[in-house]
Parts: structure tokens; sequence; C-alpha cells
């Protein structure tokens, strides 16, 4: 089979079309991973978590690079994600109405265990997502390619 010259540059097109659609897919991935560890019932603690958090964003956007950001709270640090004992509450709020691509996932065993002793169900904030255990988020995370911070 004879490849003309218009068919030849069809064709480098082609590759050079999917060699920057590929790069882009990469580019997108890349994204920066962090995950924020809290499990002690310390204001200061969990403040220095919130710090963390504000601090890896503005580096992050100072480099306009893109970052994913998840703390994650269990045992004594699910307090951090209560809406009747959190001493970080508001901030909470500020921080996911002007981060983007943060989450807060609160441990749900720790959760029941909390619900048992208190004798009724323990609310947590709105931005609080459950997942089933902090500890295997955190591990999943790390699978993941996420760097784990433990303020």
């Amino acid at each position: 089979m004879k490849i003309t010259l218009l068919m030849f540059k069809a064709i480098i097109l082609a590759l050079i079309i999917g060699v920057f659609s590929m790069s882009n897919a990469w580019a997108d991935d890349a994204a920066h991973k962090v995950v924020i560890h809290v499990d002690d019932n310390d204001p200061a603690r969990m403040n220095m978590a919130l710090n963390n958090v504000a601090n890896v964003k503005k580096y992050y956007d100072s480099v306009d690079e893109k970052v994913e950001i998840e703390v994650v709270a269990y045992g004594p640090g699910l307090h951090m994600l209560r809406a009747d004992t959190s001493p970080v509450i508001d901030r909470i709020s500020q921080m996911s109405l002007e981060i983007e691509d943060l989450t807060f996932s609160a441990c749900g065993n720790t959760h029941s265990a909390m619900t048992k002793k208190a004798g009724k169900d323990v609310e947590l904030v709105e931005e609080a997502n459950m997942v089933p255990s902090g500890v295997i988020q955190l591990i999943t995370l790390q699978e993941q390619g996420y760097a784990y911070i433990r303020p």
C-alpha cells in the first residue's frame, strides 16, 4: 500500500494530537495530594492542621499548581468534626467555602462509638463526610499517592 503525502501528514497530525491529549491527561492527574491526620482532641493541634491546609493551598496556588487536601479525623480527633464540640467549626465552614478540593473525613467507627456512649446520634459538621474507618482511609489515600501529614 502506498502512503500519499496527504495520508502521511494526517498520520503525523493524529500522533501529535494524541501526544498532547495524553500530556494534558497526565497534567490533570499530577495534582498534589495531601492527607492530614487528626486524632487528638486538642484545639491547638486542630488549628495547626487547618493552618497546614491553608499553607499548603497558598503555596500551590503561588506556583499555579493544583492540590487536593483531605483531613481525616478519628478517635478523640473526631471532636474536630462534631457539631456540638468542635472548637474549629467556624474555620472549617469558612475554609470549605474558600478552598476547592478540600475534604473533611470522619471515622465511622469512632462516630459509632461516640454515638453509643452518648446514647444519641452525634451530629457532625455539614462539611464532614463519613468514611467507614479513619485508619483505613489514611491507608487508602497513601496507597493512592497522597502525602501524609500529622501536625
